[in-house]
């Protein structure tokens, strides 16, 4: 049975700072941000599809103020090249390092830049070598463990050509049919060489999952999150409906436990979605908060479910937004103090167009407060704003968000957006 909670009482408050636009000096389209904080530096970074390739910015106040953005190296396209789905994390001696995604020499595949002097020069690190010729390759994510070894998991297949796409005239594309998998590759010597990839979703080559975000907990096990189509008419490899799946490995990625659907009875996934669904975080409890949303006929609902058992059994799943219009709910979640979590949502809810959202959950209590509106100018409903957003956690109680937008006087593409936000808990 689902748990909808909106009668709960309105009890945490919200102080929303000014939004920054970090994208203005970039001409052209700018969206599809992804966000990582290292609170001992107060620092906040922001990396996203713009400034020619994958453009950064930095802030050393908390988000207060950001610095000029950066192109990174390797981002720019070459022969027809291109870039595209950035991923970022801070290692724990404050290393940074962004991950995105390029097609080039008929290979696709992931790239990592590093920083050693808090973003503001890059060079890249290094890159990873498919192991087939003309493969497919997707949506990477990249995690430090509290050893400094990283994690990077990304979407693979061995053909391309086995790939078709369900492309949205305002949105990117999903997957229709394909052989693509969630896989895992890890370094030991700060991105230079990767490990031999391990399969995250069970079945490879034809395991239908995409979209696996990893997090890393204090012993070094693993908890990704994937999203699972229904395959169906291998080879061919129809992808039908989805579910969100966890999975644990705790042996550095070698070895992955039998995935765990969740919120089984909230509803299905479509292959016409075409955002990043699915994200997950760790409370300083050991507890794990996840969000992902599903798509009914007319609808979509966005959810939030939380495990306390390493994710061997998840709560019933929570209804997070107040709307279940059918339109995109991009979903995020960060934790915040012991049995608490944000979840932020970017929408095209409201008539007006794309808005960045908040609200707080409490395990033991249930929503703390309505959905607030942190962005203040509403984005073109039918401009792409990209798949993801940002949303992290300088400290408990302290936020930064961020997301790509299209506003007056540039509604026609987007620039991207930074406010900070302070939550006073009952």
């Amino acid at each position: 049975m689902t748990n909808d909670q909106f009668g709960s009482p309105a009890t945490a408050t919200y102080t929303i700072g000014t939004p920054a636009n970090l994208s203005a000096s970039c001409a052209g389209q700018n969206a599809e941000t992804i966000q990582a904080v290292d609170p001992a530096a107060n620092a906040v970074y922001d990396a996203w599809i713009g400034c020619r390739g994958i453009g950064f910015a930095g802030s050393a106040d908390g988000g207060a103020t950001f610095g000029a953005p950066v192109t990174l190296p390797g981002s720019v396209g070459q022969k027809g090249g291109r870039s595209w789905d950035p991923a970022i994390t801070v290692a724990p001696d404050g290393t940074v390092y962004v991950a995105f995604m390029v097609a080039r020499s008929g290979l696709t595949h992931p790239v990592v830049d590093v920083s050693t002097d808090h973003g503001a020069t890059f060079r890249t690190a290094g890159a990873i070598t498919p192991p087939d010729a003309g493969n497919w390759g997707d949506r990477d994510f990249i995690a430090a463990g509290p050893d400094g070894t990283l994690y990077l998991t990304w979407d693979y297949g061995p053909s391309a050509a086995a790939v078709t796409f369900v492309c949205s005239p305002s949105g990117s594309c999903a997957f229709a049919t394909g052989d693509v998998n969630a896989v895992l590759q890890k370094s030991t010597d700060g991105g230079r060489t990767w490990s031999p990839m391990t399969h995250i979703s069970p079945g490879y080559p034809n395991s239908g999952a995409d979209s696996a975000p990893v997090v890393v907990e204090p012993d070094g096990s693993l908890d990704v999150l994937y999203q699972g189509y229904v395959v169906t008419d291998i080879p061919t490899d129809d992808l039908t409906v989805a579910h969100t799946y966890a999975t644990r490995s705790t042996d550095g990625g070698a070895s992955w436990s039998p995935p765990v659907r969740i919120g089984a009875d909230a509803g299905t996934m479509n292959n016409s979605e075409w955002w990043i669904d699915g994200s997950e975080a760790l409370g300083p409890d050991g507890t794990l908060y996840a969000t992902w949303d599903t798509q009914g006929p007319d609808s979509d609902t966005g959810w939030l479910a939380y495990s306390r058992d390493h994710g061997s059994t998840w709560s019933a799943p929570v209804r997070v937004p107040a709307d279940t219009l059918d339109v995109p709910h991009i979903m995020q979640v960060v934790a915040g103090p012991p049995g608490t979590a944000y979840v932020g949502w970017l929408s095209s809810s409201d008539p007006r167009g794309y808005a960045q959202y908040l609200r707080t959950f409490s395990t033991t209590r249930g929503w703390l407060s309505a959905p607030v509106q942190v962005s203040r100018d509403f984005g073109t409903g039918t401009v792409w704003p990209g798949d993801t957003f940002g949303l992290s956690a300088l400290s408990p109680t302290r936020l930064v968000l961020a997301w790509g937008s299209a506003v007056a006087p540039t509604a026609s593409t987007d620039s991207i957006w930074a406010a900070t936000v302070r939550v006073a808990l009952p």
